[in-house]
């Protein structure tokens, strides 16, 4: 399993930006996908989730609005459409799946496949 994220960066208060994670060699045919977050010192945060068999979503309650998790199942891409962008939204964002195709299993899982991580920061 190889996660791959890009479209990180800097940008102000207010600005938009879509990141995304390329994933390969997933073994099943249904899982979860999404993202995570984590600041410094802290711990990660689930973001955002998508069930490959349903496509049902989650967020985070400190994104739900601002934040839209997508997909392109072809290209076996995940989205996650970032607006309304505030400086407490910088953190390294995390692409990561699970086999079990459910958002809460996912948020909770210790068991989750991780990409490297992209650098998001938000200036105020």
């Amino acid at each position: 399993v190889r996660l791959v994220e890009s479209g990180g960066g800097l940008v102000q208060t207010g600005e938009s930006l879509r990141i995304s994670c390329v994933a390969s060699g997933l073994p099943w045919s249904d899982y979860a996908i999404g993202w995570f977050r984590q600041v410094p010192g802290m711990g990660r945060e689930g973001v955002a989730c998508i069930t490959s068999n349903y496509g049902r979503t989650e967020y985070a309650a400190s994104v739900e609005g601002r934040f839209t998790i997508a997909s392109d199942w072809a290209k076996d891409t995940v989205y996650l459409e970032m607006s309304s962008l505030r400086p407490d939204d910088t953190a390294v964002y995390y692409c990561a799946v699970n086999q079990a195709p459910f958002c809460q299993h996912f948020f909770r899982s210790d068991l989750n496949y991780w990409g490297q991580g992209t650098q998001v920061t938000v200036s105020s």
